[in-house]
């Protein structure tokens, strides 16, 4: 089992640019305060230049059936429209599409999503969705669910500031609400929950069937595919307490190695007996297989 390679492709690069201008900045500030002024400006003429490149791109669009859709679909052209409010789509119609692309994550884990409001006030804008699932007695599955829809929501509307999630109908397999309630930030990779977001666009070779390890930043998981779909695990069993290395995927069960224990990976890794397997948010993040980890205690502090 590899540790991931460190040299990120282009898909990874422009999304940590933010990151990367603040910090030449800051180091701009060594320079004394007219340095740094000088700096903030030049950054501000060209953020101001593409901006009204862009406007005028969008206005020139209108000329050609599609073009303004194809322009929004695309990941980092859709960010700097959304930076300059040139997005052709709305804060709802951004959200229900958010939405749509990780449903079927959800329900991989059980669950799933309705979009039942979003709502401006001074501030930013509050999106209501309703929760249901049938991973109730697996708290991390419901841990995954709220990454997912946190991450989708962030990324395609950064003017959300929270969500509020209701449960949907009072049955027995409603996740519960208190679980999945979750403030927005409009920036950075570090949620509410504690987790980080990891690029491993090695996961876009993994052929159907196929069940593969991967070491990512200390953490030991394994990814399988099942269909289109990647799904994600902490490499560990929880009927023999050891690692999962060498099991293999049969359909939509994962079979422990060491004692043949059948996880069924598809239902949030359920096993015999209540056991499940600890399922980790492994989705697409501007193109590229991202997969969420828990910050080490004290990280951040």
């Amino acid at each position: 089992m590899a540790d991931r390679p460190e040299t990120p492709d282009s898909e990874t690069q422009w999304r940590t640019a933010g990151d990367r201008i603040q910090t030449l900045l800051d180091s701009c500030a060594a320079g004394g305060p007219a340095a740094h002024e000088r700096a903030q400006r030049l950054v501000r003429e060209v953020v101001e230049l593409y901006g009204a490149g862009l406007q005028r791109i969008m206005a020139l669009s209108a000329d050609t059936p599609g073009l303004a859709e194809r322009l929004a679909t695309d990941d980092l052209l859709a960010s700097l429209l959304l930076v300059h409010g040139l997005h052709p789509h709305d804060t709802r119609r951004r959200v229900a599409d958010a939405l749509d692309r990780v449903r079927p994550y959800l329900g991989s884990h059980g669950g799933d999503v309705e979009l039942l409001d979003v709502v401006f006030q001074q501030g930013g804008a509050t999106v209501r969705l309703a929760f249901q699932g049938s991973c109730k007695s697996c708290p991390s599955s419901a841990v995954t669910l709220e990454l997912a829809v946190e991450d989708a929501v962030r990324a395609a509307a950064p003017e959300v500031c929270a969500i509020e999630a209701v449960a949907a109908q009072p049955a027995a397999d409603v996740i519960p609400t208190e679980s999945l309630l979750a403030h927005v930030h409009s920036n950075g990779d570090n949620h509410s929950s504690g987790s980080t977001w990891h690029p491993v666009p090695d996961l876009a070779a993994l052929e159907p069937g196929e069940v593969a390890g991967f070491l990512i930043s200390g953490t030991a998981l394994l990814v399988c595919r099942v269909g289109d779909l990647p799904l994600a695990y902490r490499d560990h069993c929880p009927v023999c307490d050891d690692s999962l290395a060498g099991a293999r995927l049969r359909e939509t069960l994962l079979g422990c190695p060491r004692c043949g224990t059948q996880f069924d990976v598809v239902r949030a890794g359920a096993g015999p007996g209540g056991t499940h397997l600890e399922p980790l948010p492994l989705l697409l993040r501007d193109g590229v297989p991202s997969v969420a980890l828990p910050e080490p205690m004290g990280a951040g502090a």
